[in-house]
């Protein structure tokens, strides 16, 4: 019997269940790539692109890269596979006679760069290699400070809050008391200037609240020891509300995810006792998903091209949340905490106990 042309039409809720649902995607498994992370960071300096023009424009980006590299080998234990003396020799040739290192061999000082070179040579337990030149450096920090009690970045003036985190950074790694060289009631009150109604901190005063310049102003007062000066429930639900929907931190509002977040909002909040108040697992998800899972390292966001810069702050992140086997990173100071340690037996031994120099 052939079928009637009712019996032909399909009726909409005939149709099954089954049949309305949508084939399930596969979550990939979410991991660490340990080994495409080494094969990465050991083979950053092996780069096909040598004589293209991008390896030129980022030249003063040299020791800046090079602290983001070593801290993220450092940190996943790997440090050794590292050349240090290759690195020390460039690192003295990056320095200047105004007392200053430059982002690269022949470029001007910077304060950023000082910093960063610094931090690569404690990590490589090489620190003599600038501390016969702390009065200098010392003396270069002491300069950029303006009348205001901000800081500029070199010769040309730039200033922002930046500069006043790596100023005081700076003179503790030399062992300094920073009221000892710079004046500090000034700077302090510079830093404090930065903060905005809202509890986060921007740039210059009236500027825009921003999770990186969050991080410069609490480090600022958290190597001064004047931590106190803060509302830090206000700062800290500010820091929290970074947090997307998709797990990552923001720098803004509005603004999408940014891995390097997951170092500048977390530490903040770590220095200031509130990281209870994000979702730690939607983080970790967060920056696993921003892994190559092919050549290793990290990217900004998923599926985008890795880099040093964002492959360092991811695992800095991971350290904070205390994911897998990473070393404790120090959220004021930015390298294991373990390297901060030895730096206080370097500076006692250096300077003979004298205590009030020592980084508490």
């Amino acid at each position: 019997m052939s079928m009637t042309e009712e019996q032909k039409v399909e009726k909409p809720e005939e149709k099954t269940e089954q049949a309305n649902q949508e084939p399930k995607k596969e979550e990939k498994e979410l991991k660490f790539y340990f080994e495409k992370h080494l094969n990465y960071l050991t083979n950053l300096d092996k780069t096909r692109d040598k004589y293209s023009i991008g390896f030129f424009t980022n030249e003063h980006l040299k020791v800046p890269a090079l602290f983001w590299g070593v801290g993220a080998l450092n940190l996943i234990n790997s440090i050794d596979k590292h050349d240090t003396e290759k690195t020390v020799k460039f690192l003295e040739e990056c320095y200047n006679s105004d007392g200053g290192y430059g982002g690269s061999i022949g470029q001007d000082s910077h304060i950023t760069s000082t910093h960063y070179a610094l931090l690569v040579l404690i990590q490589l337990n090489r620190l003599e290699s600038a501390l016969k030149n702390k009065e200098q450096i010392s003396n270069y920090i002491k300069s950029l400070q303006n009348k205001d009690g901000s800081f500029k970045g070199d010769i040309y003036a730039e200033t922002d809050s930046r500069f006043s985190y790596n100023a005081v950074s700076i003179l503790k790694i030399l062992g300094y008391n920073p009221e000892d060289i710079i004046d500090l009631k000034r700077a302090t009150e510079y830093v404090l200037s930065c903060q905005n109604f809202d509890g986060g901190f921007g740039s210059i005063p009236g500027a825009e609240s921003h999770g990186a310049y969050c991080f410069c102003c609490i480090g600022f007062l958290s190597v001064t020891g004047q931590l106190n000066l803060l509302d830090k429930v206000q700062t800290g639900k500010w820091l929290a509300e970074r947090q997307t929907h998709l797990g990552g931190f923001n720098g803004r509002p509005e603004k999408l995810p940014d891995v390097c977040y997951s170092w500048w909002v977390l530490s903040g909040m770590f220095m200031i006792g509130t990281e209870s108040f994000f979702d730690k697992d939607l983080l970790i998800k967060f920056i696993l998903e921003c892994q190559d899972d092919e050549l290793g390292g990290i990217g900004d966001r998923p599926g985008n091209c890795h880099d040093v810069f964002h492959t360092f702050f991811g695992f800095c992140g991971l350290s904070l949340l205390k994911y897998g086997n990473l070393k404790m990173i120090d959220p004021t100071y930015a390298i294991p905490k373990e390297d901060v340690d030895k730096l206080v037996d370097a500076l006692k031994k250096a300077y003979k106990m004298f205590e009030k120099w020592i980084i508490k």
